[in-house]
């Protein structure tokens, strides 16, 4: 018989707000927004008294000052939150030496065969929350329980500044009442075939005859429910392997000329490529990512990717930017755009001593020194202390995701 695992899902509370309800005492149980006030801002974070009004992160900040026109808008500090998030990380490594970070304010740890070490898990994570709350002053929700999906349910229904820890035995008793969009992967489209169906909870989808579910969803049907049965093998894993970097932001207005979409394509290329260099990886494949001005209802609109694959692995910020945008050149026909992105994929390990003379010309060597000394000058000032061809982008907003290779601001 084998033995449950014990996963931890630690989850920081309203995290970006938090941090700056903490460091500013004048927005204490006040309703604060983290995110870009324009009209074309999105939520980062909200406060829980912001979310009261039924505020929540994506949400379009003009929705947000609809259902609370006093909400408190905070621009935000990135930098100041990847410093307190790596405080956290901190201490989460000291628990367990496998953590997943699934992003900037919560990991799974796996503390399976820790008890000698650590005590029961429950006792545990009680220390854990503690000890995040002596060293950054924020609050910490976590959920135990032997399977991932199982852990995360758990915290989310432990928030704010709680802990909910779920048995082996308990893990099906727990799962059957919830809703059927509890259950990882089961969004709109396949709620509404199960709502169809009349299995609204998971308990009922755990239930829900092989065949019924294979009609309706296929194979993916079988396999919402193993998960809504409890059954998810699938390990904590530590620093999993990027799939691709990117970059993309989203303009204040919508953008009618093709080629006023070259300097922000050339800036995200530049940024990837920093960032390749920094974890000595290089892509063999590029993806340009558009997002139409013309919308499609309910907050949507229609989305077109195009990419292609590059004869030598790169690192560098200016092939990115041609690949990107000859991409961009073959898009017809051409409607105005809202945001544009840049993406390098199929990644592979590089040396970056060797890597230029891969790229195809005369000067690489050069543009290999040139490289190493822009990288250079970001890593003692800064990223946004010097751009290459390019103008300044404008992000879309807070991103709560890890970014790798990313520089480490002091």
């Amino acid at each position: 018989m084998t033995t449950p695992r014990t996963i931890l899902h630690a989850d920081l509370d309203a995290f970006f707000a938090a941090v700056e309800q903490r460091d500013r005492p004048e927005l204490r149980g006040k309703p604060v927004v983290v995110g870009g006030a324009s009209g074309r801002g999105v939520v980062a974070a909200a406060s829980y008294e912001a979310r009261a009004y039924g505020i929540h992160s994506a949400m379009p900040s003009f929705a947000a000052r609809q259902r609370c026109p006093h909400a408190i808008f905070v621009a935000g500090d990135l930098a100041k939150y990847r410093r307190e998030s790596r405080r956290v990380f901190a201490i989460f490594d000291r628990y367990s030496p496998v953590v997943e970070g699934l992003s900037m304010d919560e990991a799974f740890l796996d503390l399976t065969g820790t008890a000698r070490l650590l005590g029961d898990a429950v006792s545990a994570a009680e220390r854990l929350r503690a000890e995040v709350r002596a060293v950054t002053g924020l609050t910490l929700s976590v959920g135990i329980a032997p399977v991932k999906m199982v852990a995360k349910i758990a915290s989310d229904l432990a928030k704010p500044d709680g802990l909910r820890a779920v048995a082996a035995d308990e893990v099906r008793a727990f799962l059957a009442p919830l809703p059927v969009g509890r259950i990882w992967g089961v969004g709109a489209v396949a709620g509404a075939r199960l709502e169809a169906l009349g299995i609204t909870t998971i308990g009922a989808l755990a239930a829900a005859p092989e065949a019924v579910l294979r009609r309706a969803l296929g194979s993916f049907g079988i396999g919402l429910a193993r998960l809504a049965r409890g059954e998810d093998a699938r390990p904590v894993e530590a620093d999993r392997e990027a799939k691709s970097y990117g970059e993309e932001n989203t303009f204040e207005r919508d953008v009618a000329d093709r080629s006023a979409l070259a300097d922000p394509i050339r800036s995200h290329a530049e940024a990837i490529a920093r960032r390749l260099r920094r974890d000595r990886v290089a892509g063999h494949g590029v993806t340009l990512k558009l997002k139409l001005a013309r919308p499609l209802g309910g907050g949507r609109y229609p989305l077109l990717t195009r990419s292609l694959a590059l004869r030598q692995p790169t690192d560098d910020g200016e092939t990115i930017g041609r690949a990107a945008l000859s991409l961009l050149a073959r898009v017809e026909p051409w409607e105005p755009i809202r945001l544009v992105g840049v993406a390098v994929t199929r990644l592979a390990p590089s040396d970056g001593s060797q890597l230029a003379f891969a790229l195809g010309g005369p000067t690489d060597p050069r543009r290999a020194r040139l490289n190493a000394a822009i990288d250079a000058i970001h890593e003692r000032f800064g990223d946004e202390k010097l751009s290459r061809g390019a103008g300044g982008v404008r992000r879309a907003g807070l991103s709560m995701g890890i970014k790798r290779g990313e520089r480490e601001t002091r």
